[in-house]
């Protein structure tokens, strides 16, 4: 019996073509502080805050249907919410000219429109990561989670980050201030703070490029480095690391990745500018993928749909259509992060407008 687009696009070929694709990508930088794990359903008591208390959550529209995005781009996805879903179609056009390769037996043309379609089905899977990754470093920049869905319904996941972990920095002691500012001494001082606190010492931080750049360029630091000459130094970003590990113990992140909107294509850092985040050693929490409605309900058979797991916790299920003839594939995840060590984390604001 000859092949169809149903044999060679489905949820099992996307999802063993995702995981080849990404076998040797870096992860994001919150997926190794916030390790994934999964849980059957989204259970309150597993996703903790501060001093272990659960977090308050609010719950997503599960009954609303997946919002389609077009294959040649993004649209948008059905809500800023634990729960995440978006779905891209193959029409009846691409399923013909695909019908025509495969009974031609055209396979070295057919593969590379196979592998384009993986690809758009695997955009999908990243936005799931997107969605993780911006929750993650909300959590490491504010101690929070805010999110305004498209129907401008707006979502506050509270974590109770302490009051006396956090400092914004103001007028001369801004670390803008090249001339004025003493960042070392800060550091030290929101380090001696937490340990004070708890008895755990930050000894990693988390900052962007531009708030690295303050550093870099600060008089103080410099004057350390070199009394002498240390003004007139080039400095690197070797250099820095070493300083900071040999005078305070610190290693830091500077984490510059980006990503799209959903709506407009904007571009966005994952950590914002002005923000210095002091953490412990060891993982911060986990990552919690719960149980979707495609999990659930699709995965033990019984219907036309098919579906597979990838990432720990997001589910990739393909079925027919009738009419019109196509193959819809949808993407879907519950994700949340824990947050149990946010009372040993200090988030300093180093400049303010």
């Amino acid at each position: 019996m000859s092949q169809t687009i149903f044999d060679m696009v489905n949820a099992q070929e996307i999802a063993s073509y995702w995981s080849e694709a990404v076998e040797n990508q870096i992860p994001y930088l919150g997926a190794t502080l916030f390790p994934p794990k999964k849980q059957l359903g989204l259970d309150l008591s597993w996703i903790k805050g501060y001093q272990g208390l659960p977090v308050a959550l609010t719950p997503s529209a599960f009954d609303a249907k997946a919002t389609l995005r077009d294959r040649i781009g993004v649209k948008k996805i059905e809500t800023e919410m634990p729960f995440f879903r978006e779905s891209m179609r193959i029409g009846e056009k691409d399923r013909q000219e695909i019908n025509k390769l495969l009974a031609a037996s055209n396979r070295a043309t057919l593969e590379p429109i196979l592998n384009r379609i993986f690809d758009d089905a695997g955009n999908l899977i990243a936005g799931a990561e997107v969605q993780a990754e911006r929750m993650r470093m909300q959590l490491l920049a504010t101690g929070r989670i805010q999110i305004v869905a498209e129907n401008r319904m707006s979502y506050d996941y509270d974590y109770k980050h302490p009051g006396d972990h956090k400092e914004t920095l103001l007028t001369t002691a801004r670390w803008s201030q090249s001339e004025t500012a003493v960042p070392v001494q800060d550091i030290q001082r929101w380090q001696d703070e937490v340990e004070e606190n708890t008895g755990v010492r930050p000894t990693r931080a988390v900052c962007s490029r531009k708030t690295w750049n303050y550093l870099m360029a600060n008089k103080s630091i410099r004057l350390d480095m070199d009394p002498i000459g240390g003004t007139n130094r080039i400095m690197t970003d070797a250099m820095l690391q070493q300083y900071l590990a040999t005078k305070l113990g610190l290693s830091v992140a500077v984490y510059s990745k980006k990503y799209q909107t959903e709506l407009g294509g904007a571009s966005y850092s994952f950590f914002p500018d002005e923000v210095f985040s002091l953490i412990p050693d060891g993982n911060l929490g986990n990552t919690y993928f719960g149980t979707t409605p495609e999990e659930s309900d699709l995965l033990a058979g019984g219907t036309d749909a098919e579906v597979r797991i990838v990432n720990t916790g997001v589910a990739v299920t393909t079925f027919k259509e009738v009419h019109p003839v196509n193959v819809v594939t949808v993407v879907s995840a519950i994700t949340l992060p824990s947050f149990e060590t946010l009372d040993n984390v200090f988030i300093a604001t180093v400049h303010t407008a």
